[in-house]
């Protein structure tokens, strides 16, 4: 049997994870890894004890912020990070694994905070309608390796 490459079993994780979303608008997971050790997960919603999007707002999920985002949510990437500092685990030197590229402000955190790789799914900037991938171009402008996974998801069954 051939052994799965990490970055597969990582990427396809991530995809699962955002299967556990509360967000009306879109589903996004993140995983946090370092020396092929998963640290920490994450997917996108509100903060722990407040609204569940999905159940308290089914139909257009929560209210817009003044920049057009969701007023609750709380990014994939972002909750990873968030958690594993709450239970006192460095992320710095780990890498990161999402199914949405990062936006401008989870950039400037991944970069913070001293991680040192981000493998993406799909593009921010094409969800947004945006013209370009900001957290991208921020993650390498400043030397952080940023991927767009191009590998085989075998065993997702759905993709969100």
């Amino acid at each position: 049997m051939e052994k799965p490459d990490f970055d597969d079993i990582y990427m396809e994780l991530a995809v699962n994870l955002a299967k556990r979303s509360h967000c009306v608008k879109r589903h996004v997971g993140a995983v946090l890894t370092k020396d092929t050790r998963i640290i920490s997960v994450g997917y996108n919603g509100p903060p722990a004890g407040t609204h569940n999007c999905d159940v308290e707002f089914p139909e257009t999920g929560c209210s817009k912020d003044s920049k057009g985002s969701c007023s609750l949510a709380i990014h994939a990437e972002h909750n990873a990070i968030l958690y594993a500092v709450k239970n006192k685990t460095s992320v710095e030197g780990s890498s990161l694994y999402v199914t949405l590229s990062p936006c401008i402000a989870c950039a400037r955190i991944i970069f913070t905070m001293g991680i040192t790789k981000v493998m993406y799914l799909k593009s921010y900037a094409e969800y947004k309608g945006l013209a370009e991938d900001e957290g991208v171009d921020f993650l390498r402008k400043f030397g952080v390796p940023t991927i767009k996974y191009t590998g085989n998801l075998t065993n997702v069954t759905h993709m969100i």
